[in-house]
């Protein structure tokens, strides 16, 4: 009965009224989680729902979901099915794919505040350990499923994963559990299955707690990690606490190995991907780049820019659609190549405003209060904004006049011409501040 009663106190850490949700395959251990999951709720009431991911690989699929419904049925529990699209297209493999596609539908259906439960065991974990192993991740991919994570304000949560396969197989024979058996699990092409299928039974016929010792490894991997991230949040909080714009010279600074682990974490906070090992290594050989240099390093869905001795971490620009323009009246919500945003722009005599918005062409000039009439590109200059921000702004026309220039992504104004006034996209009264107020540098490049 200890299985039952580490579900019962699963639960019992679950804040009472919270809504849990089982993921269930229909296979030996999501069909055993959800089944003691549901005993557990009838002793300690909470909302509980499974939720059964349709990948429709195999013909076999239609038959996991009615498995899956049966047992819900038996069981009282409301189940929900999402089918997904499993694509190939992104190079992550089958498992890769299908894997991506179910946490999406995870993400779809799991509302914020509630908790998702995963039926993963201490077997899994193994095998978790020497894939990342054999692919030569870091530590973070060997510290492997972690018993509980956040996920954009789901609390993600594997109560079985200190426990072995055959545990769950002998309380399942006690129970009498009828499961589906996954016929891809046979397929020795993917890689867990080869490992599952030959390489562990191996290793325990001569290591017989090798399911635990890898196990435990993870464990170990997982507190080292948990360290190293700690010492990156203390480096880029030393560094100004804005992952998204570093000082090169602060970087430089610190070690190479903490270099990498500032950079990685620094990305992980902008939700941006890590850059694999050969990319990361070039970005560090360009640190020491030429102050005049610009910078440009990519790889996938993610970018790093040097310029003027700050380190920029982003999301590649897409480009813009020429010649794009829209008319405006000063009040109504924008939606632009650049996003939506709702910033205001008024005409301080009252008057109409009358306004076209359009993409920078190059040459703008507008008439700053106790300035006169300035060059737009110096403004940006002097403003240090970066050159390829400087790129994705929209200047506000009045007739053939420039009277404002927005940072849409932002949704603020950077300058906002004499006879004119505009608020961010917040809607406060108070201006942001803009290249309007920004002090001449005639110094500036």
């Amino acid at each position: 009965m200890f299985l039952q009663l580490l579900i019962d106190d699963a639960l019992a850490e679950t804040p009472p009224g919270r809504v849990v949700w089982v993921a269930l395959s229909g296979g030996l251990d999501s069909s055993l989680l959800l089944s003691l999951t549901a005993e557990s709720c009838r002793r300690y009431p909470r909302p509980l729902y499974a939720l059964h991911v349709h990948h429709g690989l195999q013909a076999a699929a239609d038959d996991f979901e009615i498995h899956c419904r049966r047992l819900c049925s038996r069981l009282g529990v409301p189940l929900f099915v999402e089918r997904v699209d499993v694509s190939l297209s992104a190079g992550l493999g089958l498992e890769g794919g299908a894997r991506l596609a179910r946490y999406s539908a995870f993400e779809r259906r799991v509302a914020c505040g509630e908790t998702l439960w995963l039926a993963q065991h201490r077997d899994d974990q193994a095998e978790t350990f020497l894939l990342a192993a054999l692919r030569g991740s870091g530590v973070r991919g060997l510290a492997g499923m972690p018993t509980r994570r956040d996920a954009r304000g789901v609390a993600l949560e594997r109560p079985l994963l200190d426990t072995p396969r055959s545990a769950l197989e002998a309380h399942a024979a006690r129970l009498g559990l009828r499961w589906i058996e996954d016929p891809s699990n046979a397929d020795e092409s993917l890689d867990r299955n080869f490992l599952r299928r030959n390489v562990l039974p191996l290793l325990q016929s001569r290591w017989p707690h090798t399911g635990e010792v890898l196990a435990s490894a993870a464990r170990q991997a997982g507190e080292a990690d948990a360290l190293l991230d700690e010492l990156a949040a203390l480096d880029l909080q030393h560094l100004g606490g804005d992952p998204g714009q570093l000082s090169v010279t602060a970087v430089r600074a610190l070690s190479p190995p903490r270099q990498r682990l500032l950079i990685r974490h620094a990305c992980r906070c902008l939700s941006l991907p890590t850059p694999p090992e050969a990319r990361l290594a070039a970005l560090m050989a360009q640190l020491s780049a030429r102050r005049d240099a610009r910078v440009q390093i990519g790889w996938s869905s993610g970018e790093a820019r040097i310029w003027r001795e700050r380190l920029y971490l982003r999301f590649p620009s897409g480009p813009l659609p020429a010649g794009w323009s829209v008319d405006w009246d000063g009040l109504s919500p924008l939606t632009t190549p650049l996003g939506r945003c709702n910033p205001t722009l008024r005409r301080r005599d009252g008057g109409p405003a009358e306004l076209r918005l359009a993409l920078r062409r190059g040459g703008e000039r507008l008439r700053l209060a106790e300035r006169g009439s300035r060059d737009l590109k110096r403004l940006l200059q002097e403003a240090e904004l970066p050159p390829w921000e400087r790129e994705r702004l929209l200047v506000a026309w009045h007739g053939e006049a420039v009277v404002a220039v927005l940072q849409p992504e932002q949704g603020r104004w950077l300058a906002v011409a004499e006879g004119w006034e505009g608020a961010p996209d917040s809607g406060e009264a108070a201006q942001l501040p803009s290249l309007a107020n920004s002090p001449s540098r005639s110094s500036m490049s």
